[in-house]
């Protein structure tokens, strides 16, 4: 497949026209686009164990779980990125075919690449959406994972989990050693 030439700026219409006729796939923000980055083995198989761990509760509480390829809108005017993992339970999310609108989670898997992007830009945008209830970081080259949490008002709650810990997923009543995250994954070169 030819894929179009990447415009300069773009509409938001023309960006949901024109990204699903590409060989890659790009996020939006203020009209602009940007190329997603290749991510590696350990980080396909960290967010992989994530939507294994994670979909068996999720089902049976009528919530549906996304991995990698499909995108969130933050906002009617922008942006669109593509989350990890994206968890909604929302009933108008449950049937979406282009983006999901009301998240419940977010997880990104961290890179040396993505780290300053995920923990800067997409959570100022992320955290302003009235739907998102936990923002888990999980680190792809050592064993760390940190959630944000909603509080009250504007305040977001920190936690951070390591080594023989459970993580807690309190917005959906899900717990698991953080083993289970990193099942497979070896950071020996």
């Amino acid at each position: 497949m030819i894929a179009n030439p990447q415009p300069q700026k773009m509409s938001i219409e023309q960006y949901l026209d024109w990204e699903p006729l590409q060989d890659y796939r790009y996020e939006y923000v203020n009209g602009e686009v940007f190329a997603m980055t290749g991510g590696t083995i350990l980080h396909n198989d960290i967010a992989l164990n994530i939507y294994r761990a994670l979909y068996p509760h999720l089902r049976a509480r009528g919530c549906r779980i996304n991995v990698a390829d499909v995108k969130v809108q933050v906002n009617l005017n922008s942006p669109y990125y593509y989350p990890d993992v994206v968890v909604s339970c929302d009933s108008r999310d449950l049937n979406a075919r282009k983006f999901i609108q009301y998240p419940k989670i977010i997880v990104e898997v961290l890179s040396p690449g993505t780290e300053a992007k995920d923990r800067g830009e997409k959570f100022a945008f992320y955290r302003n959406m009235p739907s998102l209830q936990e923002y888990i970081l999980v680190e792809s080259e050592k064993i760390s994972v940190e959630f944000y949490r909603r509080g009250e008002g504007r305040m977001w709650l920190y936690s951070p989990y390591t080594i023989g810990e459970d993580i807690i997923i309190e917005s959906v009543d899900f717990s698991c050693g953080i083993d289970l995250i990193y099942e497979g994954v070896s950071f020996d070169i």
